[in-house]
């Protein structure tokens, strides 16, 4: 199977460079429509499904490839060697955030820069680090949304996008949640929601914009804070937004950000 058909990869734009669109958990590609266009005519664009996601190829998904996010990770430098041009600028949306940044690790020859767009190197509190959630707090989420998938996806994926103002958006987020495949669905947020990345991060030398919401119910700034101290080579950007996607709710502030982070990183 190619990686092409496997992710459902899709190439445009033009550039010597590539910037990729990873998306988060409960997503797919297309909740980069309001963000991707802006870079199409400066990069090679790739936007591309996780395998388990959207309209990835579901019978690629295995349990013990995606039992950690270096099997995500994997497959995005299977899908730059293949579809990629030039230095690849990495745009990761919470999950892929970290995705991406396993990615740096393993190749960092690859990567001019990653913007990481709401991520959280842990979501569980810990001694002198506050990730937004009690252990006991993931349990309960997961054992929820074990009991009815559904159900959880609905009342749920609105207070993630936050957005009170679009209600367009947070129902398209409820939708996007439930029309992926609860049984890969409850084993990607299990593999989610207890990761601990927390040691990885001081091995990621490339140049970082960490873009964080001034309210956003599942990456607090806490969080965005923790990796701004130990990236090495980090810049911590806050936009006055509620949520967790502001590459949908505040595309226009995400793009002026994204834009002066390039500008000063690549120059």
């Amino acid at each position: 199977m190619s990686v092409q058909v496997r992710n459902n990869v899709h190439v445009s734009g033009n550039g010597g460079a590539t910037m990729v669109f990873s998306h988060g958990f409960g997503c797919d590609q297309t909740m980069w429509r309001y963000l991707a266009p802006a870079f199409g005519e400066r990069y090679r664009v790739i936007t591309y499904d996780l395998v388990g996601s959207g309209r990835s190829d579901l019978s690629a998904y295995d349990h013990a490839r995606y039992a950690t996010l270096h099997g995500y990770a994997d497959d995005l430098l299977q899908i730059l060697d293949t579809c990629a041009t030039g230095p690849v600028i990495l745009v990761g949306h919470s999950v892929s955030a970290m995705i991406g940044m396993l990615a740096t690790i393993k190749a960092p020859e690859r990567f001019l820069a990653q913007v990481m767009v709401a991520p959280s190197a842990c979501y569980i509190n810990h001694p002198g680090y506050v990730g937004g959630f009690e252990r006991e707090d993931i349990d309960e989420l997961l054992e929820t949304m074990e009991a009815n998938y559904l159900g959880w996806s609905s009342s749920l994926a609105p207070a993630i996008m936050g957005a009170p103002n679009r209600p367009t958006l947070r129902e398209e987020l409820a939708d996007s949640f439930c029309r992926n495949d609860p049984d890969i669905a409850k084993h990607f947020a299990r593999v989610t929601f207890l990761s601990d990345h927390r040691a990885d991060v001081p091995a990621s030398t490339t140049p970082a914009l960490v873009l964080q919401c001034s309210e956003d119910l599942i990456a607090p700034r806490s969080a965005g804070d923790f990796l701004a101290r130990h990236l090495p080579r980090c810049e911590l950007h806050v936009i006055d937004n509620i949520g967790h996607c502001p590459h949908m709710s505040a595309p226009t502030a995400s793009t002026r950000a994204i834009d002066a982070f390039l500008a000063a990183t690549l120059d």
